[in-house]
């Protein structure tokens, strides 16, 4: 049971940090489809926040800024994944094209073009395009989560072994390296995304092309990573 004490200092707490909360919503949402309503991000990272105001452990050396905001944003990023708001058509779809930039790039030896990719697949070019438009849009998640399986919510609970951070330092490695393999125009499109924080909107300013085509190239760039990450697996 709480104290009084307790409770006031949790309440105080709550107040305190419900501006990040909603900080953390707002960015959030104008990298996802419109579909995608501010206030159930807001209420998922209420309860993200709850968790960290009962699970931290000042012991373990980080602050309860740091603790509460990787809880609010995983909060948001499981709600996020729990809608699953591609259909399982499109979801085949994507991970076809994932096997077929896998199969090319070994091919090859190099990034497979557009168009190249759309050859494997028997497809027009304009129906790939329109493919790697529909798949987008689940994509557009925090880049640890979107590179992953994406089949089930992030657990929170997990404890992780030595063993488990050499692995996930190993696995950053590997991402870097795919990174930097991949064609330039989709690497910065990346880097302005993930790391500038740029919604596809401003991504398509700085590149000059338009917001669905940065929405096209976003998605290539994912099956590009995930199949190097899932040869080197």
């Amino acid at each position: 049971m709480y104290t009084a004490q307790g409770r006031i200092k949790q309440s105080e707490l709550m107040t305190e940090y419900m501006p990040l909360v909603r900080r953390q919503a707002l960015t959030l949402q104008v990298r996802l489809p419109a579909s995608i309503e501010l206030d159930d991000l807001i209420q998922a990272g209420m309860m993200g926040l709850l968790e960290a105001l009962g699970r931290f452990d000042a012991t373990q050396g980080a602050t309860f800024a740091t603790f509460a905001s990787q809880r609010i944003r995983g909060a948001m990023v499981d709600e996020l994944r729990t809608r699953d708001w591609l259909p399982r058509s499109v979801r085949r779809s994507a991970r076809a094209v994932d096997e077929t930039v896998r199969r090319l790039e070994q091919s090859l030896g190099r990034p497979p073009e557009e168009t190249e990719i759309a050859d494997a697949m028997e497809m027009p070019l304009g129906d790939y395009q329109q493919l790697l438009q529909d798949t987008n849009s689940g994509q557009l998640l925090p880049f640890e989560e979107l590179v992953a399986d994406g089949s089930e919510p992030h657990n929170r609970e997990t404890v992780s072994s030595p063993f488990d951070h050499l692995l996930d330092a190993q696995q950053r490695e590997t991402l870097v390296a795919a990174i930097e393999a991949l064609p330039e125009r989709e690497k910065l499109l990346m880097a302005l995304y993930y790391q500038e924080e740029l919604n596809l909107k401003e991504v398509g300013a700085v590149l000059g092309v338009t917001e669905s085509r940065v929405s096209q190239l976003h998605s290539q760039a994912v099956s590009r990573l995930r199949a190097k990450l899932n040869d080197s697996v």
